[in-house]
């Protein structure tokens, strides 16, 4: 711990430190999965395809949704996409093509070196596959080569399957803030959970272990659990 000459403990510096880059749109590929900047045009109707059957539930979490038709949920794709921050994609089957979820980074703080992901929202086909975990991977992988120091997960704290990604992904828990907004009416208690720069080389290896081709079947079904290869702190 370093001491200044007043006697108070300060944070250890950072060298050569002049902020990371914002992201520019790009398309973002590998383990069979394309991360495209969201396009209405391109991927409007297959997200619709994707996510207009559920009845409401897969939207609960998220501050928009449900829409009554595809003309409603596209003049809401029309308008975030044309955001940089939040910056949204779809999430694409390289081998259908189909436009299967989104994902965005928000809270996009270069100066700081801090970015976050979030408005996450994989159709039922998308959920628990190699596709989603390889999305997520690309995504982090894009910021930290981009020089961000931390990497965030925020979600409402009632929304178990968004933790147990968050921490299946070795995420580490750092708190919840109470009533940090309101959404839809109602209180929203937010779990925060972060990966910071020096944790990204032993996780990024993990991933690249378990989404290799061998670690699956013919099926596409995992032979070894993503836990089976991460460090042992972030299990």
């Amino acid at each position: 711990m370093y001491l200044n000459e007043f006697g108070q403990p300060l944070g250890d510096i950072v060298e050569n430190w002049q902020g990371a880059i914002f992201p520019q749109r790009q398309v973002l590929q590998g383990w069979d999965c394309r991360v495209e900047p969201l396009d209405v045009a391109r991927h409007g109707d297959a997200l619709w395809q994707a996510f207009g059957a559920d009845s409401g539930a897969m939207w609960t979490y998220l501050v928009s949704g449900p829409f009554a038709d595809q003309a409603g949920f596209e003049v809401w794709l029309g308008s975030v996409a044309q955001q940089s921050d939040p910056q949204f994609y779809a999430i694409v089957d390289a081998n259908s093509g189909l436009a299967l979820g989104l994902a965005a980074y928000l809270r996009i703080d270069p100066v700081a070196g801090s970015i976050e992901i979030g408005w996450l929202h994989f159709s039922p086909a998308l959920q628990k596959t190699r596709l989603a975990t390889a999305a997520m991977v690309l995504m982090m992988s894009y910021a930290f080569s981009l020089g961000y120091r931390r990497y965030e997960w925020k979600c409402n704290a009632l929304n178990a399957p968004s933790r147990n990604a968050a921490q299946r992904l070795g995420f580490q828990y750092e708190g919840t803030f109470r009533q940090a907004t309101v959404n839809k009416r109602r209180n929203r208690d937010t779990a925060w959970y972060s990966i910071i720069d020096q944790e990204w080389p032993r996780l990024q290896t993990a991933y690249e272990q378990w989404l290799a081709q061998d670690n699956f079947d013919s099926a596409d079904r995992q032979k070894r659990r993503l836990a089976e290869f991460m460090p042992q702190q972030a299990k």
